[in-house]
Formats: structure tokens, C-alpha cells, sequence
């Protein structure tokens, strides 16, 4: 019995040497095997790709930044200084976080009747006008519009010492404040007159507050001033005044129109006087040419009529007598007193003549 005992333990122990694991001789179960193959060394690859692509999307490790716009790249929440350019970049996803700004044009439109629904996705923001007080503490509304956007250079520092809202803290405030300084220097009725001047004191006003701060954040394209809004007891009074100085202009108007028509008349007048005067000027110049000449005439005839020459005249018209005689026999001949020439003939044969002899 002793040696089938002895047998026993021989048969145990040489059966369980070669899967003895020193836990007494025992045999110790073996886990399974593992098979990563998952059918096939190709498709084992395909599937730990496609874990790799997985996981990069889930754990975007890249930022795509676009034209117009920055990146603020935020490492264990302390933002970096230099301001991401648009483009692909990396980052360490959890540890790194990048924010995205706008850099593009940017408006504010301060007016009366708002909007809302007229600005959406545009990057134009409406805001109420701007009430501010003039000289003598009139309310006075302003509408502008204002152009600016971000500076891109130092967009880093603008966001980490404004914040995101840096626009409500920068461009509102300053508009605000310029407009009030300006417009109140000036009384409400004067403010149209003047809307040139104040239209460039507020762009200038604003440029110099924007640019004083540190590292420039905005960069102000234009301010344009849209409409002054008066009070309606200015606006009336405004109107009355140009109404009256309507009336004044019009009625200078009309006394420079009387005065234009009194000298055209006094001009009309004078030039006829001066007209009936050189005409009587020269009536009576050419009478006294007429008679100067005719005088002249005179002289030279009765220097040229000598004795001689007159009895040679009278013999011509005695010839002339004679015939007139042998043709009418009746005839009647008048000598002028002293013999002298011309002497007068009449035909008596013409009853008519006798008549006017007789």
C-alpha cells in the first residue's frame, strides 16, 4: 500500500513539472491569447488609420484662420503677444486654445429709428443717436455713422488689456465724449450753419483720443456726420428767422431791381436828350455850313460881276428880246429899273397873260 502511495505522488509531480508555475505543483490556467489581426494584417492597418483620424477630430489639434481675420493663441490660458496670421497652425489641444477676431471694417451707426434686423451677419451695429446738451443746455440729438476695425498688429494686446467687448469700451465711449465736448460749445441754432466745422472737429477729436492709447487698438476709417436733430421749439424758431431773412433779401432784392430800372430809364433819357442835342447840333452845323457857303458864293459873284461883264449880259438878253420879238410881234418886254438884266417878256397873245398885265 506504502508503494502505491509512493506511485501516486511520482505520477503527480512528473505531471505537473512541466506546468509547475512554484504554486505548489499545481497547474495554473493560462489567460487567452489576444488576436489584434482582426482578420488580416491589412485591414489591421486600415483600422488603426482610420483611429488616428478619429481621434485628431475629435481632438482638433489644428485652426484654419481666414483672410480678415487674427488668432489669439491662448497657452494654459495666457494669451501669446504675437497674433496668429491667417493660414493652417497646430496647437496642443487642452493645453492650447486659439480665439478668433475680426479685423475687417467694422460700422456703428448712431440714429433715431433702429433697425436691428437690417444688420445681421453685415458687421454694422445701430445704436441709439447721441443726446448731448448745447451752450445753453438744449438737448441736441446727433446721428453718425462710424468706420474703424481692429488694429491686426496689436490685436493680441487689445484683447488680453480690453477684452473681447473692446469696441463697447473704446469706440462707444469715445464717441460719446467727443460729440458731447464739441457740440457743446456751440448753441442749437448755430449747429447747421456750422455742421462742416463739427463734422471735422469730431473726426479729429476722435482720431487723437483712439491714437493716444496704448499700442493704437482701433484703427478709425471715417465719421460721418448724418443729421443734427434740433429741438422742435429751435427748429421753428430757426425757420421763422430764415423766413424773415428770406423776406429781407427778397425785398433788397426788389430795391436794387427799382434802382437798376431808374438808372436803365435816366440812361434811356439822357441818351435821347444827347441824341435831340447832337441832332440840333448838327441841323444847325449844316445851316451855318449851308449859309457860310452860300455867303461865300455871294462874295465871289459880286467880285466877279464888273460893268462890262453885266452890259455884255444884257446884250445877250436883249438879243434874245429881239428874236422872241420877230416871232411874236405882240409880245411885251419889261426892262428892270437902272437897264440892268434880266429883263421881262410877256406873251400878250395869251388872254391869260393879258389878264394878269392888266
Amino acid at each position: 500500500m506504502a508503494s502505491d502511495m509512493n506511485d501516486y505522488f511520482n505520477k503527480k509531480k512528473n505531471s505537473g513539472g512541466s506546468g509547475s508555475n512554484n504554486n505548489g505543483g499545481f497547474n495554473v490556467p493560462k489567460p487567452p491569447k489576444m488576436d489584434f489581426n482582426f482578420g488580416g494584417g491589412k485591414a489591421g492597418i486600415f483600422y488603426f488609420i482610420g483611429g488616428i483620424i478619429l481621434l485628431l477630430i475629435l481632438a482638433k489639434p489644428f485652426v484654419v484662420i481666414t483672410e480678415g481675420e487674427r488668432g489669439i493663441l491662448a497657452t494654459n490660458g495666457k494669451y501669446e503677444a504675437q497674433a496668429m496670421l491667417p493660414g493652417l497652425h497646430f496647437i496642443m489641444p487642452v493645453i492650447q486654445k486659439v480665439y478668433i477676431v475680426d479685423t475687417k471694417v467694422r460700422i456703428i451707426n448712431y440714429a433715431s429709428r433702429i433697425d436691428r434686423a437690417s444688420t445681421t451677419g453685415q458687421g454694422i451695429e445701430i445704436k441709439p443717436a447721441i443726446t448731448v446738451l448745447d451752450k445753453r443746455g438744449l438737448p441736441v440729438s446727433i446721428e453718425l455713422t462710424i468706420q474703424y476695425r481692429l488694429n491686426a498688429e496689436y490685436a493680441a494686446q487689445t484683447i488680453s488689456n480690453w477684452g473681447f467687448s473692446w469696441e463697447e469700451k473704446i469706440i462707444n465711449p469715445v464717441v460719446r465724449d467727443v460729440v458731447r465736448n464739441v457740440v457743446g460749445q456751440y448753441e442749437a441754432e448755430a449747429l447747421p450753419t456750422e455742421r462742416n466745422a463739427i463734422a471735422d472737429k469730431i473726426e479729429v477729436g476722435m482720431r487723437k483720443s483712439i491714437t493716444s492709447l496704448e499700442n493704437t487698438p482701433a484703427e478709425l476709417q471715417s465719421v460721418q456726420l448724418r443729421e443734427i436733430v434740433l429741438p422742435k421749439k429751435v427748429k421753428e424758431q430757426i425757420e421763422r428767422v430764415q423766413l424773415a431773412k428770406q423776406q429781407v433779401q427778397q425785398a433788397e432784392q426788389e430795391v436794387q431791381k427799382a434802382k437798376q430800372d431808374a438808372l436803365k430809364r435816366a440812361a434811356q433819357a439822357q441818351g435821347q436828350a444827347n441824341a435831340v442835342k447832337i441832332a440840333a447840333e448838327g441841323k444847325a452845323q449844316a445851316i451855318t455850313i449851308e449859309a457860310d457857303a452860300k455867303a461865300k458864293a455871294n462874295k465871289l459873284i459880286s467880285q466877279s460881276l464888273t460893268t462890262k461883264l453885266l452890259q455884255l449880259e444884257q446884250i445877250q438878253v436883249q438879243g434874245k428880246f429881239n428874236e422872241a420879238l420877230r416871232v411874236n410881234k405882240d409880245a411885251k418886254i419889261f426892262l428892270t429899273p437902272g437897264g440892268s438884266t434880266p429883263n421881262i417878256w410877256v406873251d400878250t397873245k395869251s388872254a391869260k397873260n393879258q389878264a394878269s398885265i392888266h
